[in-house]
Order: C-alpha cells, then sequence, then structure tokens
C-alpha cells in the first residue's frame, strides 16, 4: 500500500494517470479503509462534505421509527451503492458516479471522474470513461434514497451521487476496462465468479498484480477461487 501511495504522487503530473487504473478489493470496508490512505497521500488541500439524512416520513416508517433513527445513526449507514455521510474530496482525486444523473450525455452509475475544482454546491470533474471522455461536468448534491431490503429503515441522504474511486470492490468493477489493476486480497473472494470478475478487467496479465495477505489454512502466495458448479448444470 505504501508503494501505491508513492507511485501515485511521483506520477500525478501525467495527463489521465488514473483513466485506466485502479484498486480492486472483495469488501467495501477494505475498500474504503485503502481510499482514506491513498486520498490522506494525495497532496493539495482536503474539502469534507457532510450529508443531510432524514427518515422518509410515509406509511412503511411507523412513528416509533422516526423517533428511533435519529440522523446520527442514519450518519453511520454505509454501503457499496450509497455516497458516504462525510466525503472527503481533493482535486486530482478519483470519483465514481453513484446514479444515472444524465444518460443522453453518458453521465451513468459506474462513470470514473476526476475532481477539479469544489465548490459548495457542486463539484466540477473531469469524466475519465463512458462516451465522452474529458468532458467537464458538474455535480450536484441529490436527494438519494437507498434501495436495499436490508437497511433498518427505509430513509434519505442528501449528498453528491460520488464515492473515491482511488479503490472500488470487485461487484463495482464490473463492466470497466482498465490497463492497470492492482487486486488487493485482505481475505479471500467470498461469492461465485469474483476472482474471475477482478482478473478480467485488465486486456494483458501484465496489467495486473495481486496482494495477498495471510489467508490463513491456504498455502502462501495462495488464494481461494470460489465456483458454485451447480450454476453450469443447465447449460
Amino acid at each position: 500500500m505504501v508503494h501505491s501511495v508513492q507511485q501515485m504522487i511521483s506520477n500525478l503530473s501525467i495527463e489521465n494517470y488514473f483513466k485506466d487504473r485502479a484498486i480492486l478489493a472483495p469488501i467495501l470496508d477494505c475498500v474504503t479503509d485503502v481510499n482514506n490512505k491513498m486520498t490522506a497521500g494525495l497532496p493539495g488541500q482536503e474539502r469534507v462534505y457532510l450529508s443531510s439524512d432524514s427518515v422518509c416520513a410515509e406509511e412503511g416508517n411507523m412513528e416509533f421509527e422516526l423517533d428511533a433513527f435519529s440522523p446520527e445513526i442514519l450518519n453511520g449507514i454505509n454501503y457499496s451503492s450509497l455516497p458516504p455521510h462525510k466525503l472527503v474530496l481533493k482535486v486530482g482525486a478519483p470519483v465514481m458516479l453513484l446514479r444515472n444523473i444524465d444518460q443522453t450525455n453518458g453521465l451513468c452509475n459506474g462513470m470514473r471522474m476526476q475532481v477539479r475544482r469544489m465548490g459548495n454546491h457542486v463539484i466540477e470533474c473531469k469524466t475519465l470513461s463512458g462516451n465522452k471522455v474529458e468532458s467537464i461536468i458538474l455535480i450536484p448534491r441529490l436527494n438519494l434514497i437507498p434501495n436495499n431490503e436490508t437497511l433498518p429503515v427505509r430513509f434519505q441522504r442528501r449528498q453528491f451521487a460520488i464515492i473515491m474511486s482511488f479503490a472500488m470492490t470487485i461487484n463495482k468493477s464490473q463492466g470497466q476496462t482498465l490497463s492497470k489493476v492492482e487486486i488487493y486480497l485482505s481475505m479471500p473472494v467470498y461469492t461465485h465468479g469474483q476472482l474471475y470478475v477482478a482478473l478480467s478487467r485488465v486486456t494483458s496479465k501484465d496489467g495486473v498484480r495481486v496482494l495477498l495477505q495471510d489467508h490463513g489454512h491456504l498455502e502462501d502466495n495462495c488464494t481461494m477461487n470460489v465456483v458454485y458448479r451447480e450454476v453450469f448444470e443447465s447449460l
């Protein structure tokens, strides 16, 4: 990880350095940790944007839920398709769009961008992927209602619909084509095909590096590949 930060700092002068490279990891907690470390290593002044979170006042939410889920509790809810309550940005940092803002112009969920300027109400970015690469766009705050049945309550988060994208989850990387990928396996993959997705994000084996941590019972320099053979039975 220290090597990745040093390499990033030494190559910041290269135009579109982040365009086709990323770090992939299995789980969101690991991605968040990597993004925080990489952001801290990026030169420049950081800016913090805090979301405004509130329970949706609708029929599905009973009165006790409206009282029980304070803004502080809602602030702590975090998952991969929702921007964090505390969004820390720096000029030059790569970010990923989390919602379809303007599909006609290619501003879709999963688009990677680079921060150019940070205002109070909009964030100016340059696109790194999609049909209109290197276009300048303005990202506003949006009211985001997560559609996830595992969440304890239906709520609304008003925040910029972006997340830091030095690193992303392997699942979130599906559909991305990159030339340089570092796969950070602090733990083994845990779902069918996940390792294949990570390794197939690059067009050449020379563009991929894998960092393994101690996976317990596995041999050194080895990791587990999860394959459920049942999915192939009806093919």
